[in-house]
C-alpha cells in the first residue's frame, strides 16, 4: 500500500446559505481545494452527504457535483454514513490512493438543509437512528442524546451546568475562525440560563445543523512534494460500527465503535493518546464530546466532563478539542462535518491556524461519529517535518 497525503484544502463558511444550492457549495469548496493543491487532473471524486435526497431534492449526487465543479467525466460517487458521511468519504478516498486505484482524489463533504422546513429536517436527521425501534416511535437524535446525557449525569454525579466548559471552549475558538457559524463567545452563566430543548440538553448544549461544504485533495505521499511544501500525511484510517438502537448497546455510556476505531488508528500510526496534540471530535452534544474523550483514551470512564471542567480541552490544555469551534460553534453541516474536521486539522498541522494555533502541533486525531455512535471513523494526521 502507498502512503497518502493531503495536498489541498477548501471550505465554505458554515451557515444558512439561502442564495446557494447544494451543488454550488460543493463546487466552491472543491475548486478551492484544487487550486490549493495546484493539480491539473482529478481521477476520482467522493462526495460525503447524508440528506441530499430527503431535503435537497438531489440524489445521484456524485455526478451532479462533478458536472457542476467542472469535473464532468470523472468517476464520482455519493458516500453516506449518517453524520459520519464526510469521514466515510475521506476513508474511501484514502483507500483508493493507498491501493493504487487513483493518484489524485478529491473528497468533498456537503450538506444543504436550510431550504427545507425545520420539521422535515428533524425528521430526516432521525434517519440516522434505528428506523424500526427508535424513529418509528418518534425519537429524534437530540432526544436520544438527552437519554444518554441523563444517564451519564445519574451514573457519575454531574449536574447539567458541569457540561458548560465544552460549549464555552468551542465558542471561544470559533471567534478566530472566519468560516464558523457562531463567531462569538459565550459564558457559563449564559449556558446555565439557556432554554431547554430536550431535558437535560439545552440550546447551548447542542450543535446547530447548517449548510456548508469542505474538500480535500489526496495523492500518494511520494508525489506530494511536487505540489506543496507542507504535505500532511494520513497516518491512519480506521472505522467500526455498533448497534444503531441504544437498547441494543452493551453499555449505554460507552462508544464502542469510537473506541475500536481509535485503537485501530493508534496501532496503524504507531502512536498512542499521549502523542496526540489535538483532537477534533464530534461534539454534536456536550455529552458526546465527553464520551468521545473517554473512548479515544484521553480520560477514564466518567472523567470526560472533569477534563473539560479543569481546562484541559482548551488550546493551551493537555488535549485541545474543537480548535476552530467544533460542531457546536463552527456549525454542523452533517455530511460535510468530517471533512471540515480534516480541513481544520490540516490547518493546525501546517501551522496556519493563527490565534488558534496549537503549539508544536504534529499529530492530529479526528473522529467523526454517525448518529449516536452506530458508526465511528477515526483518522490520524501527521504534520510535515
Amino acid at each position: 500500500m502507498r502512503e497518502v497525503a493531503i495536498i489541498g484544502i477548501g471550505q465554505t463558511k458554515v451557515g444558512e446559505h439561502w442564495e446557494k444550492s447544494l451543488r454550488q457549495l460543493a463546487a466552491e469548496a472543491i475548486l478551492a481545494a484544487i487550486k490549493d493543491a495546484k493539480i491539473e487532473r482529478v481521477d476520482l471524486l467522493y462526495v460525503g452527504n447524508m440528506l441530499s435526497g430527503e431535503v435537497a431534492d438531489q440524489e445521484h449526487l456524485g455526478a451532479a457535483v462533478a458536472d457542476f465543479a467542472g469535473l464532468r467525466t470523472v468517476e464520482a460517487y455519493k458516500i453516506e454514513a449518517a453524520c459520519a458521511s464526510g469521514a466515510a468519504a475521506l476513508r474511501q478516498g484514502y483507500i483508493a490512493v493507498a491501493g493504487g486505484l487513483a493518484d489524485f482524489v478529491v473528497v468533498c463533504g456537503v450538506e444543504k438543509v436550510t431550504d427545507a422546513p425545520n420539521p422535515d429536517v428533524l425528521a430526516a436527521l432521525a434517519l440516522a437512528t434505528d428506523g424500526e425501534y427508535e424513529r418509528a416511535h418518534g425519537l429524534s437524535l437530540i432526544a436520544l442524546n438527552a437519554i444518554i446525557m441523563r444517564r451519564y449525569m445519574h451514573e457519575y454525579g454531574y449536574k447539567q451546568a458541569d457540561f458548560a466548559a465544552f460549549s464555552v471552549n468551542a465558542h471561544r475558538n470559533a471567534v478566530n475562525n472566519p468560516y464558523a457559524m457562531f463567531r462569538r463567545p459565550i459564558t457559563e452563566e449564559a449556558f446555565a440560563k439557556a432554554r431547554m430543548v430536550v431535558e437535560p440538553i439545552n440550546l447551548l448544549d447542542s450543535a446547530p445543523v447548517a449548510d456548508g461544504a469542505a474538500a480535500l485533495v489526496l495523492c500518494p505521499l511520494v508525489m506530494a512534494k511536487d505540489f506543496t511544501s507542507k504535505p500532511v500525511r494520513i497516518a491512519a484510517s480506521a472505522a467500526a460500527t455498533d448497534a444503531l438502537a441504544l437498547h441494543d448497546r452493551k453499555d449505554l455510556l460507552f462508544l464502542e465503535a469510537a473506541c475500536l476505531s481509535a485503537k485501530k488508528a493508534y496501532e496503524l500510526a504507531g502512536i498512542g493518546p499521549q502523542d496526540v496534540d489535538f483532537f477534533e471530535l464530534t461534539d454534536a452534544s456536550t455529552v458526546m464530546a465527553a464520551l468521545s474523550l473517554e473512548a479515544a483514551g484521553f480520560a477514564e470512564r466518567g472523567e470526560g466532563v472533569r477534563l473539560a471542567m479543569e481546562g484541559e480541552i482548551t488550546l493551551e490544555g493537555r488535549i485541545p478539542i474543537s480548535t476552530m469551534g467544533g460542531l457546536k460553534a463552527r456549525g454542523h453541516p452533517i455530511g460535510a462535518t468530517g471533512i471540515y474536521q480534516a480541513v481544520e486539522a490540516v490547518i493546525q498541522l501546517r501551522h496556519e491556524a493563527g490565534e488558534n494555533q496549537v503549539r508544536d502541533a504534529h499529530w492530529g486525531l479526528i473522529q467523526n461519529i454517525g448518529g449516536t455512535g452506530g458508526t465511528a471513523i477515526t483518522h490520524i494526521l501527521e504534520g510535515p517535518d
